[in-house]
């Protein structure tokens, strides 16, 4: 074999990578754009029932990794319902009407909550949101995001011109709800304004059962509210622009004083 005829696949090998390494520094230059947390809201798992935490972890299990196409309208009950016993789902409290009583699935509005929360940091259009009848303790008057399967949902929709994932999880005593996305539509925030507050009244209901000169509290009674809830773009040149999301209005629940019946 001659010089040059050995040359040849030494030649061949380093343009070859030469190639290979000109190939690697372009697709460096260009990289895809990687996924990151454009919001996140969190609320607080202290003072839960055992079953209204279990059953927020498990909607939260069913909203983890849902992705919302750019223009697309997502539908909490339509990814998470229906909550029922034989999806694993257990009895707890939720308040129906005002009551709190024991219903299959009690716990899953706070896993909407969070989203809520999420949704609105995100930059997302909240095309359908319902109050709780009385303000819950999970989050402030006005934030909260109630949910039942299959009428009352909570539905927004992906503005950005690139898809949303959602990503929820436990994280200590918080339930953590993020949105990730490779471009955000700038930064928001939240602000709640307290329009009125309806102090409760004392009601006093005699009951036969008490003893003459025993008081029972019967209920504690909470304040009514009324509540503006804004969200604020801040743009990257200083300017700022508010915005009305909702206004909401929570009736006062009298204080419920029992004392003994007058004597015949």
């Amino acid at each position: 074999m001659t010089r040059a005829a050995k040359a040849l696949p030494i030649a061949l090998a380093a343009a070859l990578l030469a190639v290979a390494v000109a190939g690697a520094v372009l697709s460096a230059g260009h990289a895809a754009p990687q996924e990151r947390v454009i919001a996140a809201y969190t609320t607080s798992l202290a003072n839960r029932s055992a079953g209204q935490i279990e059953n927020a972890l498990s909607a939260a299990r069913s909203l983890s990794g849902a992705v919302v196409r750019p223009g697309e309208t997502f539908s909490f009950n339509r990814r998470v319902g229906p909550w029922t016993g034989d999806r694993g789902y257990r009895r707890a409290p939720v308040s129906y009407d005002g009551e709190l009583i024991l219903a299959t699935g009690g716990g899953v509005c706070q896993t909407s909550t969070t989203l809520y929360g999420a949704a609105l940091l995100g930059g997302m259009e909240i095309i359908e949101r319902h109050r709780h009848f009385w303000p819950v303790n999970y989050a402030r008057p006005g934030l909260d995001a109630a949910v039942a399967y299959p009428d009352v949902d909570l539905r927004f929709r992906n503005p950005l011109p690139v898809p949303v994932r959602i990503r929820a999880r436990r994280s200590g005593e918080r339930l953590v709800v993020e949105l990730l996305s490779t471009a955000g539509g700038g930064r928001y925030s939240v602000e709640t304004e307290q329009l009125a507050i309806h102090r409760p009244a004392i009601m006093v209901q005699r009951d036969a059962r008490l003893e003459p000169g025993q008081v029972i509290r019967a209920t504690r009674g909470q304040p009514g509210r009324e509540v503006a809830v804004y969200r604020v773009h801040h743009r990257a040149d200083g300017s700022c622009e508010r915005t009305l999301i909702s206004r909401d209005s929570y009736p006062t629940l009298n204080r419920v004083m029992k004392v003994a019946a007058q004597p015949q």
